[in-house]
C-alpha cells in the first residue's frame, strides 16, 4: 500500500471538519468525493447529518485545487438535491464564496457552479442568489460577469417571473449595457430578452431602453422583433415538485388540449408597477412654483403650473405622501373657466391616480362627484380627458364599483343626458374590467339602476345601459337577473339577449387566443422538466450568435422558438386551427430494434442484417436488394418514415463507401419522389448527411437531385431554412459552398415565391459573403444574382452596407442575371399546398418588408405637427431614415396616423418642407405597395392640389410623387382622385396642363383601360380652357382616352357633356366614324336649351374661339339652329331686354380683385359670368351673347346698341357684367367682333357722362387692365379706336385714377402696349398735369423706357418726358430716379428740344405756367382756367355730392376746379391752404402735409411768432378743412383711397389739438364743421369705406376734441342751434329707406349727446363761457318753439326740448339768482314776455324747494310783472321771511359802489310794492350814516320816478360809508351782440292749469358720442315742489299770459312799458343768497350786462324790433 492510500484510509476516520480541511489536497478531494455520495444516498431532507454538512461548503468552495474545488461544487450539488429549504440558512455564505472563488475557474467549474446557483433557486433562496449576483456582475474580469448573467437568464427561463422577481435584474442591467467587455454586452442583451418574454416588451422598453446608448438601444429594438409569444416555467421549486410529484400526465402536445387548459399554463403577466421604484414627486413639485402658479390670473400661467404636475406626476410609480392640498387645488381648477387648464387638471389627476394607485383611494373619492358632474361638457378634449382618468382611477384600485354606487346614483339622475350616458358607460368599462366576485358582490345594487335608466328618455343613456348589463351578465350568467329582467317587456329582452348572445358568441375571440396560446406551447414544449441541467447562454437570444448547444432538447426550444419569430415577423399571420395542426418536423429518438420490429417483414432480414456488415461489398449487395425492394412496394406511404430511419442508422451517413452512399442517396430519392406526401421528419433526418455528401464531389450529383428532390416534397423554403442552419455551423467549408451552389439551382428551378427573401439575404450578408473562402463568397455572389432575376433591383437595396469590392462584383452578377420580371417562369414545382410551403408573405414580389409601427412614436408625429419649421423637417427626414432602415420595405401596420400627419404637411407655409413631404410620400409609396392605398387616408387628393402652385419646381416634384404612387398603386385606383382635381379650380392652369401631360404619358403605355372614360368629362371642359397650354394637353389626353377606351364607349358616354365642350369632342370623333346625325342633334340640342340650364343655375358652355370651328364648318346645321332661335325670338320680344329687378351690384363688386395688372379670366370666373348674363339679360340676347358664333356676339352688340338710350340705367346696373364680357372679346382674336365691341364703348361712355355717372373701382379694375394691356394690338386700326376710347375714359373715371393702371401698362411684355401706355402718359401729363401731381415718382417708370433696345418704345418715352418738362421745368429731374449717362444725355438733348419749340411757338419757358398758375391761384382764389371759359369738370359723382350749407365765408368752395394746381408740392403756408382751399381731394393731401407741418412746428413753440401767425390764418384753415371733408368722403366713396379723408381728419385733430388755435376758430366755421362731421358720422356709407372702421373712431374722437378745446360758448352756440330741424338740402343725395323725420331724429340725438358732454363739465367751466349769449341761444330756440308746440312736445318726451331744459337749469343752478344778470341779450321787456323768464323762476323755484337755492325775492314772483294781486300770499314761505331775505340781497348791493345805484332802485321799487312794510326796522344793526344814506336815495329815487328818469340816469349818490365788495374778478367784458329777430308773433293764450313743463335732463355721465345716451327719466317734479310751488307757477304764467293779451295799466311810460310791460315795477332783482348759500354773488359781467341793458332802454334801442 502506498504512501497515498494509508494517508486516505487514515484520514477517513478523521472528522468532516479535519478531512476538509486537510493539508493534503488529495484528502481533501477524498473528502468532498465521499460527502457528495454520502449526499446521494440521504433520501429524508430532514435527516440531520444535512444540517450538519451545511456549514462546510463556505470553506471546500474556496479551496486553491481546482480538482478539489470542482469536487467541492459536486458535493454541494448532490447537498443541494437531498436538502429542503431549511438548507437556505446557508446560501448567503456559500453563495458569495462560489461568486469569488468559483466564476473565474475552468468551464466545468463554471458549469457546475450555475448549476449550484440553480439548485439554490429550487430551494427558494433567490434573495441570497440575487444578492451574490449583484456582487458577481461588479467582478473587474470579464470572464467571472459573463456566468452570473447566463445563469440569472437560465433561473428566469426555467423557474419563470414567479419565482425570480425581475425588478431586481432591472436594476442590475443598465450598467451592464455600458461594460467595456463586447461578451458581458451581448450576454446583458439576451437576459433583456428574455426578460420581454416574461414581462413583455413594454416594460423592458419603457424602464431600460432611456437608459442605454443609442447604438445599443438601436441593436435591441432589432432584436425585440424576434421575440413572440409568451414564455412559460420549465422547472419548479422544491415545494411545488413535492406537492405535483406526477406533473407527466399532461400530454405532450399542449395545442391539442382544450383553450382553458392552455390558459391556465400561461403565467399572468408581471405588472410593470411592481417593477420601478417610486419617486417623490412632492419635492420637487413645490420647487417648481406650481402653487404660485396655479393662483394667477392668466390661464396660461395656470395651465402652465398644472403642466407641471401632469408632467411629475407620468412617472410610472409615485411615492405615497400628503396629496390631499394637491387635490383640492385640483378641485378647484376643474371647474376654470379656461377649457385648457381644466383639461390640464383632469389629465393631471389621472396621472396621479396612475402612479399613488390604492394610496390615492380617498383623494379619488373626494373628486369622484365633481370629475361626473363635469361629464356634461361636450368638447371633445374634455370628454376624452374625463373618460381617460375615470377608468385610470378604476384600473389603478383608486375607486371599485362598490365605493362608487351613492356617486353613480347621483350622476345618473343629472338632469344633463351627457352625463347620464356617459356615467353608465364608465360604470360598463369598470364592470368588465373586474372581477366575477366583485361582480357578484354588487350587482344587486347596480341591476336597479341600469334598469331604471333604460327608460330613460334619451337613446344614448338607455343604449348605455344595456350594454352595462350585458357586461354583468357575461360576468355572473343570467340567472342573478332573472328577477330583475321579468319587468322588461319582450322587445327590451330580445335586443338585452342578443347583446349578451353576440358578446359571448364572437367566433373571432378563440382562434386569436388560440395563436398565442399554440406559441407558447411550442416555445416550451420539449424543454426538461427534469432537475437535470442544461446549460445555455443569455448571447444565444441574439440572432446574429451561434447558440450553444449542450444539450438537444434546449436547441430545439430554440429553433422552435426562432421558428415562430420568424414566421411571425415577416408579417405572415399563421393559421393555425384544430382542424389543421402544423405538422411535427422534429424526430423523436427511436432505436435500430424498433425500427426493425415495427418495419416487419417490409424488408427482408437478411438485408439488414448485411447493411450491418463491416465488409463493404455485402453492404452495397445489400442496399442493392434494398433499392429493389423499396422500388418494389406499392404503398409506401404508411412505411416512410421507418424506411428512412433505417437507412439513417444503417448504413447510416458515416458510410465510407462511396458506392453505398450513392445507393442511399438513390433510395431517399426515390421514395422522396415516390410517396404521395413525404413527411418533413424525414427531410431534418436526412438533411445533414445529404449536405455533406454534397460537399463530397463523388456523391455531389446524387446529393444535389435528392435536395431538389425534397425541395418538390415539400417545398424549398424548409429545405433552405434547415440548410442555413447546417452550412452555418458546419466545420467543412465545402459543406457551406457546395450547398450554396445547389442554392443558386433551386432558385433558378422553383423560383423565388417559396423562400423567405429576409433569410436568405441575411444569411448570404452574413454568412457567405463575410467568409473567407473565395469559393463561399462567389457562390454566394451567383445565389444573390439569381435572386435579381426574379425579385429585381429593389435586392439591392438590401445589401447597400457590403465591402465595396463585393458590390462591384455584385453589379456585374446583376448584369448577368438582369431582372425578367413576369416572364421569368419557375422550372419546376412543388407538390404540397398546405401553410407551411405555400408563397412567402414578403409581398408581391417576395422582398420582407419590416413593420415600422413602432418606430412611428407619438414623439415623431408630435414633431410633424410642430410650429417650428426646423424639428417638422427634422421629422420628415426622421421617416426617411426609418425607411432606410427598412430597406425601403416596410408593412403598412401603423402608417395611418403618419398619413395623416404627412396630409398636414402639404398645406405647409413652408413651400420647402412641401416639397420634402411630397417627396416622402412618394417612398413611403415605394415601400408600401399596394397597401399604401388603404393605409393613405385619401391623401392622393391632397397630393394632387400640390400641382395648384404655380413653382414649377413643385409641380415637377408633385408629379414625381405621382410617378411613385402610380408604380405602387395602379391606376385605376388613381382615376377618381384625378378626375376630381382636374374640375378642381384652385389647381390653375399650369397644374391643369401637366397633370394632362401627366397622364398621357401613363395612357399611352396602356392598350386597354376602361376606367379612363370618367376622364372624358374633364378633358373636354378642358379643351374649351382659356389658356392654349391647357387646351393643348387636354386634346392630348383625349386622344389618348379613345385609344384606351374605344371611341364607342366614348360615344355612349357624351350625355354629361354640353356647350361648345361637346362641339369639340364631335369633331374629334369624326375620324372615327362618328355619325353626323348624332353630332347635328346634339349641337342643335346644346344651342337652344340654355332656358333649362338657366334653371340650373349654371351653364357648360365654355366662350373660347376655339369652340366656334364646328359650327362654321356646317352650314346646315347652322341655319337649322338659326331658325330654331328667331321662332323662339319672336316669343320673347314682349319682355325686357336687361331684368335687374333682383340684381345686387355691391355684392358683385365686392368679390373682384382689385388688380392693376391684366389676368385672364379663370374658369369659374367665366362660368359666373355666364350666370349672370343668363340672369339679367334677355333669353334671346343671353344667348347670342353667349354663342360661339362670332357672328352672333355682333348681333348681340347691335342688340344693346339699339336699346342705350331707353335702358341707361339698367345698363348701369350691369355695367360689371357687360364690360367683363368686353374683356373676353377682347381676348379674342376675332376682329370683327373686337371692332364690333369698339363701336359700342364710346356710346356707352358717353351716356354714362351724361347720366352723370362714374365708374365705381370695381369696375375700373375689370375693364381698364385689359384695355390697356390690349391697347398694343397688333391692327393700327383697333389701337387708333382703343386710343380714343382711352382718353374717354378719363372723363368717366378720372385721370388720378385712371394714372396707376397705365404705369402698370408701361410693365406689359408687350412693345407696342409700352409705347401706348407712354404716349398715354404724355397725353395725361399734358391734359391733366395738375391731377396726377401726386403721382409724378411714377415718371421714374417711364425713365426707365429710355434704355429699351426698341427705338420706338424709347421715342415714346422721352416725348412723354419731353412733356413733363414742359409743365415742370428742371424740377422733372427729381422725379425720373436715377438714370444712367447716356440716358441722361438722350433726357437732356430732348429738354433742350422741348425748350426751344416753346420758344418758337411762344408758349414761355418750361415751368413758366405752373409758377404763373400758382400765383393766380394766391391772388385770385380761383383758377385761370375758369375764368378763360373752359369746362369744368368735378372729380366726384353729382349724384352723391352734397352742398354746401351755412355762411357766406365758405360759399368759396362751390366754384368748380378743373386744374387748381399745377405744381407738384406747396412750398409755403398760404400756397397750402390754396390748395386745399382749391385743389382736388387728392391734391389737397400735399397741402395738408405743409400744414401739418407748420402746426407742429408752431405747437413745438407756443410763445414764438410762428404760432401768432398760425392763430391768424386758423379760423380759414378750418374753414377750408371742413369744406374738404365732404368733397373728400364723396371721393373716396366713388371708389377711391380713403386717404385723404384721413389727411383732413388729422389736420383737424391737429388744429383742434392747440387750445389757442381752438379758440380762434369763429362759431359760423365750428357751425359749419360740427353739422359736417355729425353729418358723416350718421352716413351709413362710411363703415362700407376703405378702412370705414377707422374712419369713424377718428370722426368720433375728432368731434370729442372739438367740444374740449373749442370756444365752448361758440359750441354751446351752435349745439343749441343745431336742435332745430336741419336744413334738407345738407343732408347726403342718395336716398335712404329711412325719411327724413327718422335722419333728423338720429341727428339730434348726436347733438344731445354732445351737449351732454359739454353740460357736465359746466361747473367747472362755468367762469370760461358767455352767459348771456347760451341765455340769448335757448331764448331763441324757445321762442321758435312757442308755447303749444313746448306743451306738445313736454307730453312726448322730446329730446331736444330737455336737453335745452337741462342746460338752463344747470345754469341756474350754477348761478342761482344772479342768473338774471346775464340777461342782456334777452329782450326782457317784450310782449308777451320771453318764455325764457318763466323757466328761470321755474328752476329758481324748484331748487329752491330743494334746498338747493335760496331765493333773493318772493318765491313765484318775477319783477318784470304785476303778480300781487293774483298772488298776495305765497303758500311755500311767510311774506316776512321772503321779504327779508330780498331785503338783504338788496341791502348788499347798496353796499358796494358799483350797484348802489341798482340796490336803491330795487329798494324803492320794494317800498311801492309794499308799502305797509317797515324796511328801517331791518337796518336796526346798521350805523346811522348808513341808515341816512338809504333815506336820502330812497327820497331821490320818489323824485326821479316822478320827474320819469330811469336809475342809469341821474348821478349815483356817494356810496355809502360801509362799501363791501364781495365780488370777485372775473375776466373781460363779453361783446354784447344783438340778434334782430322776428317777435312779432303772439303767444296762443292757455289756461293756466294746463301748462306742464316737462322734467329735465338729469346730470349723467356720457363716455362719447356713440355712446348710448341714458336718459334719466323723471316725470315727477324734484322732492320739496309741493302744490303751492305749482299754484305759483300756475299764477306766475297766467300773469303772462294777461300780459301777452295787452294789460297795460301805465301808458304814460310807453318806452318802458314796451320793454318791461309795467313801469311802477322794478325791472331787475338781482338776490345773493345768504352766508351759507353756495351760489356766488352777481360778478361784474352781470352787472356790466344790466347796465348795458339799461342804457339801451333808456336810449330806446328796442324800438325797432
Amino acid at each position: 500500500m502506498s504512501e497515498d492510500e494509508k494517508l486516505l484510509k487514515e484520514a477517513k476516520k478523521f472528522p468532516w471538519e479535519d478531512r476538509l480541511a486537510h493539508k493534503n489536497w488529495k484528502v481533501r478531494n477524498d473528502a468532498n468525493i465521499d460527502l457528495a455520495a454520502l449526499c446521494d444516498s440521504i433520501t429524508d431532507p430532514k435527516d440531520p447529518r444535512l444540517r450538519e454538512f451545511g456549514s462546510f461548503f463556505r470553506k471546500t468552495l474556496a479551496d486553491s485545487n481546482s480538482p478539489v474545488q470542482e469536487k467541492a461544487l459536486d458535493a454541494l450539488i448532490a447537498y443541494l438535491r437531498a436538502a429542503d429549504a431549511d438548507a437556505g440558512r446557508y446560501a448567503k455564505e456559500v453563495c458569495d464564496t462560489i461568486v469569488a472563488k468559483c466564476l473565474t475557474g475552468r468551464p466545468k467549474t463554471v458549469e457546475k457552479a450555475q448549476a449550484a446557483f440553480m439548485l439554490w433557486v429550487e430551494l427558494e433562496a433567490v434573495e441570497a442568489f440575487l444578492d451574490a449576483m449583484e456582487k458577481a456582475i461588479k467582478n473587474k474580469v470579464a470572464k467571472a460577469v459573463v456566468p452570473a448573467i447566463d445563469v440569472m437568464f437560465q433561473a428566469l427561463s426555467e423557474f419563470g417571473s414567479k419565482i425570480v422577481p425581475p425588478k431586481r435584474i432591472l436594476k442590475m442591467l443598465p450598467e451592464l449595457f455600458d461594460h467595456q467587455d463586447q461578451n458581458v454586452r451581448a450576454s446583458s442583451k439576451g437576459l433583456t430578452l428574455e426578460l420581454c418574454r416574461w414581462i413583455g416588451k413594454d416594460p423592458v422598453k419603457s424602464i431600460l431602453l432611456e437608459k442605454m446608448r443609442d447604438t445599443m438601444k438601436k441593436e435591441l429594438e432589432a432584436e425585440l422583433v424576434n421575440v413572440t409569444g409568451t414564455a412559460k416555467p420549465t422547472r419548479k421549486i422544491r415545494s411545488e415538485q413535492d406537492k405535483e410529484p406526477e406533473i407527466e400526465a399532461v400530454s405532450e402536445d399542449v395545442r391539442s388540449g382544450p383553450a382553458e387548459e392552455v390558459a391556465a399554463d400561461i403565467p399572468q403577466d408581471i405588472d410593470e408597477y411592481e417593477l420601478v421604484d417610486p419617486v417623490d414627486i412632492l419635492t420637487p413639485l413645490e420647487k417648481s412654483g406650481f402653487w404660485e402658479g396655479v393662483k394667477a390670473t392668466k390661464w396660461s400661467e395656470r395651465k402652465d403650473a398644472v403642466s407641471e404636475l401632469t408632467k411629475l406626476a407620468s412617472t410610472k410609480r409615485i411615492a405615497p405622501g400628503d396629496f390631499a392640498e394637491v387635490c383640492r387645488t385640483l378641485k378647484k381648477l376643474i371647474t376654470d373657466v379656461n377649457i385648457a387648464v381644466a383639461v390640464e387638471a383632469i389629465q393631471a389627476l389621472g396621472n396621479l391616480a396612475r402612479g399613488l394607485r390604492t394610496h390615492f383611494s380617498g383623494n379619488s373619492r373626494f373628486l369622484l362627484p365633481i370629475l361626473l358632474e363635469k361629464l356634461k361638457e361636450k368638447k371633445p378634449t374634455m370628454t376624452e380627458a374625463l373618460m381617460q382618468t375615470l377608468q385610470a382611477m378604476h384600473k389603478s384600485g383608486c375607486l371599485n364599483l362598490g365605493d362608487i354606487v351613492e356617486d353613480v346614483k347621483t350622476a345618473v339622475k343629472n338632469k344633463v343626458p351627457l352625463v347620464r350616458s356617459l356615467t353608465l358607460n364608465w360604470v360598463t368599462f369598470c364592470i368588465e374590467t373586474s372581477n366575477k366576485a366583485v361582480i357578484l358582490k354588487v350587482h344587486k345594487e347596480y341591476v336597479p339602476i341600469l334598469m331604471e335608466c333604460l327608460n330613460d328618455g334619451t337613446p344614448e343613456v338607455r343604449d348605455a345601459a344595456f350594454s352595462a348589463l350585458a357586461a354583468i351578465a357575461k360576468m355572473v350568467g343570467m340567472r342573478p337577473l332573472e328577477k330583475s329582467l321579468e319587468k322588461l317587456d319582450d322587445i327590451r329582452k330580445k335586443k338585452l339577449s342578443e347583446m349578451i348572445g353576440g358578446s359571448t358568441g364572437d367566433p373571432s375571440i378563440v382562434p386569436s387566443s388560440a395563436v398565442v396560446q399554440s406559441f407558447g406551447g411550442n416555445l416550451s414544449r420539449a424543454e426538461p422538466s427534469d432537475g437535470s441541467y442544461a446549460r445555455r447562454s443569455a448571447a444565444s437570444m441574439l440572432s446574429g450568435k451561434k447558440p450553444i448547444q449542450t444539450a438537444p432538447a434546449a436547441s430545439k426550444k430554440v429553433a422552435s422558438g426562432k421558428s415562430g419569430a420568424n414566421k411571425k415577423s415577416d408579417g405572415g399571420q399563421p393559421k393555425v386551427s384544430k382542424s389543421a395542426q402544423p405538422e411535427d418536423v422534429e424526430p423523436a429518438e427511436m432505436g435500430l430494434e424498433e425500427i426493425e420490429n415495427r418495419l416487419g417483414s417490409l424488408i427482408q432480414s437478411d438485408t439488414i442484417t448485411q447493411l450491418k456488415s463491416s465488409v463493404w461489398k455485402e453492404r452495397l449487395e445489400a442496399i442493392v436488394s434494398f433499392k429493389e425492394q423499396v422500388e418494389a412496394l406499392t404503398d409506401l406511404d404508411p412505411s416512410i418514415e421507418l424506411l428512412i430511419r433505417l437507412l439513417c442508422a444503417v448504413p447510416g451517413w458515416n458510410e465510407k463507401n462511396v458506392q453505398v452512399q450513392q445507393q442511399v442517396i438513390d433510395i431517399i430519392s426515390h421514395i422522396a419522389s415516390s410517396a404521395s406526401k413525404f413527411p418533413k421528419k424525414c427531410v431534418v433526418l436526412c438533411l445533414l448527411g445529404i449536405s455533406e455528401r454534397v460537399a463530397d464531389i463523388k456523391t455531389r450529383g446524387p446529393a444535389m437531385k435528392c435536395l431538389t428532390t425534397f425541395c418538390e416534397a415539400v417545398g424549398p423554403g424548409f429545405i433552405f431554412e434547415r440548410l442555413y442552419k447546417i452550412m452555418k455551423e458546419h466545420k467543412n467549408p465545402k459543406v457551406l459552398s457546395e450547398g450554396l451552389l445547389w442554392m443558386v439551382s433551386a432558385v433558378e428551378d422553383f423560383g423565388i415565391s417559396y423562400f423567405k427573401l429576409k433569410d436568405l439575404i441575411d444569411f448570404c450578408k452574413d454568412i457567405g459573403l463575410q467568409s473567407s473562402a473565395a469559393a463561399t463568397r462567389n457562390a454566394t455572389i451567383k445565389l444573390i444574382g439569381v435572386a435579381h432575376k426574379f425579385v429585381g433591383p429593389d435586392i439591392k437595396g438590401f445589401l447597400s452596407d457590403v465591402k465595396p469590392a463585393l458590390l462591384s462584383a455584385l453589379e456585374a452578377e446583376y448584369e448577368k442575371n438582369p431582372f425578367e420580371g413576369t416572364s421569368a417562369v419557375p422550372k419546376k414545382t412543388v407538390k404540397v399546398t398546405d401553410a407551411t410551403s405555400s408563397l412567402a408573405t414578403g409581398g408581391a414580389d417576395g422582398l420582407p418588408r419590416e413593420d415600422i409601427s413602432e418606430k412611428i412614436t407619438p414623439t415623431l408625429l408630435k414633431g410633424l405637427e410642430s410650429s417650428d419649421w426646423k424639428i417638422r423637417l427634422e421629422s420628415i427626414e426622421s421617416v426617411n431614415k426609418i425607411l432606410e432602415d427598412a430597406n425601403k420595405r416596410i408593412q403598412p401596420a401603423g402608417t395611418g396616423e403618419l398619413f395623416g400627419a404627412l396630409r398636414s404637411r402639404l398645406h405647409d407655409s413652408n413651400k420647402n418642407l412641401i416639397m420634402a413631404t411630397l417627396s416622402i410620400i412618394g417612398a413611403l409609396a415605394s415601400a408600401m405597395g399596394q397597401a399604401v392605398e388603404k393605409s393613405s387616408k385619401g391623401i392622393l387628393s391632397d397630393i394632387l392640389k400640390c400641382l395648384g402652385d404655380n413653382k414649377k419646381h413643385m409641380r415637377e416634384c408633385t408629379l414625381n410623387t405621382l410617378d411613385s404612387w402610380l408604380a405602387a398603386v395602379h391606376l385605376d385606383k388613381m382615376v377618381p382622385y384625378v378626375t376630381a382635381a382636374l374640375t378642381d379650380a384652385k389647381v390653375g392652369a399650369e397644374g391643369r396642363k401637366d397633370l394632362f401631360d401627366w397622364l398621357s404619358r401613363q395612357l399611352a403605355g396602356l392598350t386597354d383601360f376602361p376606367d379612363a372614360i370618367h376622364l372624358l368629362k374633364p378633358s373636354a371642359s378642358a379643351m374649351t380652357d382659356k389658356s392654349a397650354d391647357v387646351r393643348k394637353a387636354a386634346e392630348t389626353c383625349f386622344s389618348e382616352i379613345v385609344k384606351v377606351c374605344g371611341h364607342e364607349m366614348v360615344t355612349k358616354n357624351l350625355r354629361d357633356i354640353q356647350g361648345p365642350a361637346l362641339a369639340i369632342v364631335v369633331e374629334r370623333l369624326k375620324p372615327f366614324g362618328f355619325q353626323e346625325s348624332f353630332d347635328s342633334g346634339r349641337t342643335v340640342s346644346a344651342g337652344i336649351t340654355s332656358k333649362n340650364s338657366s334653371k340650373n343655375g349654371k351653364s357648360n358652355g365654355r366662350l373660347g374661339n376655339k369652340a366656334a370651328a364646328p359650327s362654321r364648318t356646317n352650314p346646315t346645321k347652322v341655319t337649322r339652329q338659326e331658325s330654331i332661335v328667331s321662332v323662339q325670338d319672336v316669343s320673347i320680344q314682349s319682355q325686357a331686354l336687361l331684368n335687374v329687378k333682383d340684381s345686387n351690384k355691391d355684392d358683385r363688386e365686392r368679390i373682384v380683385v382689385r388688380r392693376f395688372k391684366f389676368e385672364e379670366l379663370r374658369l369659374e370666373q367665366i362660368q359666373d359670368l355666364e350666370n349672370d348674363v343668363m340672369k339679367y339679360f334677355r333669353e334671346d340676347l343671353h344667348r347670342r351673347l353667349l354663342s360661339t358664333d362670332f357672328k352672333k356676339h355682333v348681333d348681340g352688340i347691335e342688340m344693346l346698341q339699339k336699346a342705350l338710350p331707353s335702358l341707361a340705367r339698367e345698363i348701369i346696373e350691369v355695367l360689371d357684367i357687360l364690360l367683363k364680357w368686353f374683356v373676353l372679346r377682347f381676348c379674342e382674336s376675332n376682329t370683327s367682333c373686337l371692332l364690333k365691341v369698339l363701336e359700342f364703348l364710346p356710346d356707352l361712355l358717353e351716356m354714362l357722362r351724361n347720366e352723370g355717372y362714374t365708374m365705381t373701382e370695381a369696375e375700373a379694375a375689370i375693364f381698364l387692365p385689359c384695355l390697356i394691356e390690349k391697347s398694343g394690338h397688333n391692327i393700327e386700326k383697333v389701337r387708333e379706336k382703343m386710343r380714343e376710347l382711352m382718353k374717354q375714359i378719363i372723363h368717366t373715371y378720372s385721370a388720378t385714377k385712371t394714372f396707376p393702371y397705365v404705369l402698370e401698362g408701361l410693365r406689359s411684355r408687350n412693345n407696342r402696349t409700352r409705347i401706348e401706355c407712354a404716349d398715354l402718359v404724355g397725353f395725361l401729363l399734358d391734359t391733366y398735369g395738375s391731377e396726377i401731381s401726386g403721382q409724378l415718382k411714377s415718371l421714374q417708370i417711364v425713365a426707365s423706357l429710355t434704355a429699351e433696345r426698341d427705338g420706338e418704345t424709347r421715342k415714346a418715352a422721352l416725348n412723354a418726358l419731353a412733356t413733363g418738362y414742359k409743365m415742370l421745368g428742371d424740377d422733372i429731374w427729381r422725379y425720373v430716379g436715377k438714370l444712367t449717362d447716356a440716358q441722361r444725355s438722350m433726357l437732356d438733348d430732348r429738354f433742350k428740344w422741348k425748350a426751344r419749340e416753346m420758344e418758337k411757338r411762344k408758349e414761355g419757358r418750361p415751368g413758366e405756367a405752373r409758377a404763373a398758375l400758382r400765383r393766380s391761384v394766391r391772388d385770385n382764389g380761383s383758377d385761370p382756367a375758369e375764368q378763360s371759359g373752359e369746362v369744368s369738370r368735378s372729380l366726384t359723382v353729382p349724384s352723391f355730392s352734397r352742398e354746401n350749407y351755412g355762411h357766406p365765408e365758405v360759399h368759396v368752395d362751390r366754384l368748380p376746379m378743373t386744374r387748381t394746381y399745377s405744381g407738384v408740392g406747396p412750398t409755403d403756408w398760404h400756397e397750402a391752404l390754396d390748395i386745399i382751399s382749391y385743389g382736388s381731394p387728392e391734391q389737397s393731401v400735399e397741402g395738408m402735409k405743409v400744414v401739418c407741418h407748420e402746426l407742429a412746428q408752431a405747437t413745438a413753440d407756443p410763445e414764438g411768432s410762428a404760432m401768432d401767425d398760425v392763430v391768424k390764418d386758423a379760423d380759414r384753415l378750418v374753414s377750408c378743412l371742413a369744406n374738404k371733408v365732404a368733397k373728400t368722403f364723396d371721393f373716396s366713396l366713388t371708389g377711391a383711397s380713403s386717404r385723404s379723408c384721413k389727411y383732413v381728419l388729422n389736420t383737424l385733430m391737429q388744429t383742434f389739438q392747440n387750445k389757442s388755435l381752438a379758440h380762434a376758430v369763429k362759431e359760423s366755421t365750428i357751425d359749419s364743421l360740427i353739422t359736417e362731421l355729425l353729418l358723416w358720422l350718421l352716413d351709413e356709407r362710411v363703415p362700407r369705406m376703405d378702412d370705414g372702421s377707422q374712419l369713424l373712431r377718428a370722426l368720433n374722437v375728432l368731434m370729442l376734441k372739438i367740444l374740449d378745446n373749442a370756444d365752448r360758448t361758440s359750441s354751446f352756440a351752435v349745439l343749441i342751434n343745431l336742435l332745430r330741424p336741419l336744413d334738407p338740402s345738407r343732408w347726403p343725395s342718395p336716398a335712404t329707406n329711412e325719411s327724413l323725420a327718422i335722419r333728423n331724429q338720429k341727428f339730434l340725438d348726436l347733438v344731445v349727446k354732445c351737449l351732454i358732454k359739454l353740460t357736465k363739465v359746466l361747473q367747472s367751466t362755468i367762469y370760461e363761457v358767455d352767459l348771456d349769449r347760451i341765455l340769448q341761444s335757448i331764448h331763441i330756440y324757445l321762442q321758435e318753439l312757442g308755447m303749444d308746440e313746448i306743451r306738445k312736445r313736454a307730453g312726448a318726451d322730446d329730446k331736444p326740448l330737455r336737453m335745452v331744459k337741462t342746460v338752463l337749469h344747470e345754469l341756474v343752478k350754477l348761478r342761482g339768482t344772479a342768473i338774471k344778470g346775464h340777461l342782456s341779450m334777452v329782450p326782457i321787456d317784450m310782449q308777451p314776455p320771453p318764455i325764457i323768464l318763466a323757466y328761470i323762476d321755474l328752476n329758481l323755484q324748484t331748487l329752491a324747494a330743494a334746498r338747493m337755492l335760496t331765493p333773493s325775492g318772493p318765491v313765484g314772483q318775477t319783477h318784470w310783472s304785476d303778480s300781487t294781486a293774483n298772488n298776495p300770499a305765497p303758500p311755500t314761505h311767510s311774506a316776512d321771511a321772503q321779504l327779508k331775505q330780498e331785503l338783504s340781497a338788496i341791502f348788499k348791493k347798496i353796499g358796494d359802489k358799483q350797484t348802489c345805484s341798482i340796490g336803491l332802485y330795487e329798494l324803492y321799487r320794494i317800498t311801492q310794492l309794499y308799502p305797509q312794510v317797515d324796511i328801517f326796522s331791518q337796518l336796526q344793526n346798521a350805523s346811522e350814516a348808513f341808515r341816512t344814506y338809504i333815506r336820502d336815495g330812497l327820497a331821490q329815487m320818489e323824485r326821479n320816478a316822478a320827474a320819469g328818469r330811469t336809475p342809469s340816469s341821474v348821478p349815483l349818490p356817494t356810496p355809502p360809508p360801509s362799501a363791501l365788495n364781495l365780488s370777485p374778478k372775473y375776466g373781460p367784458l363779453s361783446p354784447v351782440n344783438t340778434n334782430p329777430l322776428n317777435d312779432s308773433r303772439n303767444m296762443p293764450r292757455a289756461e293756466p292749469t294746463n301748462f306742464t313743463l316737462p322734467p329735465s335732463y338729469a346730470e349723467d355721465d356720457h363716455p362719447g358720442l356713440h355712446s348710448g345716451v341714458e336718459e334719466s327719466r323723471n316725470d315727477r317734479l324734484p322732492s320739496g315742489v309741493t302744490n303751492g310751488t305749482l299754484d305759483a307757477i300756475r299764477e306766475r304764467m297766467k300773469s303772462i299770459q294777461l300780459a301777452a293779451a295787452g294789460v297795460n295799466p301805465e301808458p304814460r311810460n310807453r318806452p318802458l312799458g314796451q320793454v318791461n310791460g309795467n313801469v311802477s315795477h322794478p325791472s331787475v332783482s338781482e338776490g345773493h343768497g345768504t352766508t351759507g348759500n353756495p351760489i356766488l354773488p352777481m360778478d361784474e359781467k352781470a352787472l356790466s350786462g344790466l347796465q348795458a341793458r339799461m342804457e339801451r332802454l333808456k336810449s330806446g334801442s328796442f324800438d325797432s324790433m
